[in-house]
């Protein structure tokens, strides 16, 4: 029986053009970080809270280095791994026997899912542990809600699908991860303009790479997603929402 191809439904040269920009862009004194900050937060507590002393460690997407030096400092055995860079994360991984994969912003852009799931999983030693963040269900309400009154009657792929908390808990299940955690959680912004926030997504690798990304906007259609964007707001500030979803399992 021939397996399922997936849906392509994102662009890897798109993928990999927006995160290459990124990473330009946080050479900027003042590139924005607020969402990997977060999540490398995050994965600290829960390597504390959990007193799990992992000897080994691969760190995926974490532009900032921060988590990486942060485990170097704790002894631990680091390798790191960027998509932008050449690494596959829907091909098995090169590497393998981590005692901890750490996989920070770069999973809801695979068209793939459930197999860079079973890759992560693969790349573990045995008690080996996962720690999976990315943005998810119910992120960018407003750049939404802006786009769908700019494209009118004739709405245009702009924003990704994402996946919620109910189908991340069935990835889990289905790649076989053994004692999964599902968290939700979410981190909100205030932007003076719509210009800032496309900067910030810019600045983070969140821009649109969908393999069908759909026409640019035109003047008129830039007039009405600022004008949307601004009437969301308050006092001349809008707030947007950036909602993560962290899967954590581990390999028995």
């Amino acid at each position: 029986m021939e397996s399922k191809v997936p849906p392509r439904i994102f662009s890897a040269r798109r993928r990999i053009a927006a995160r290459r920009r990124m990473l330009a862009l946080q050479q900027q004194p003042d590139a924005a970080r607020y969402l990997i900050d977060d999540m490398i937060e995050d994965v600290l507590e829960r390597l504390s809270f959990l007193r799990f002393e992992p000897a080994t460690a691969l760190v995926i997407g974490d532009y900032t280095g921060a988590l990486a030096r942060t485990l170097t400092a704790a002894g631990v055995a680091v390798t790191e791994a960027e998509p932008a860079t050449g690494f596959e994360e829907e091909q098995p991984y090169p590497f393998e026997g981590f005692d901890l994969i750490a996989s920070l912003g770069t999973l809801d852009t695979v068209n793939d899912l459930p197999g860079a799931l079973v890759h992560i999983r693969k790349a573990l030693k045995t008690g080996g542990m996962m720690i999976a963040s990315f943005l998810s269900s119910g992120s960018l309400p407003i750049m939404r809600e802006v786009m769908l009154a700019a494209d009118g009657d004739r709405p245009a792929p702009r924003v990704h699908p994402t996946v919620d908390v109910r189908s991340g808990g069935q990835l889990l299940q289905r790649t076989l991860f053994a004692d999964p955690v599902i968290d939700h959680r979410h981190v909100d912004v205030g932007f003076r303009s719509m210009e800032r926030l496309v900067g910030d997504l810019r600045g983070q690798a969140l821009t649109n790479v969908l393999a069908d990304p759909g026409p640019a906007l035109g003047k008129a259609a830039l007039a009405q997603a600022r004008e949307t964007f601004a009437a969301a707001g308050e006092g001349g500030r809008t707030v947007e929402r950036f909602e993560i979803l962290t899967l954590s399992g581990w390999k028995r």
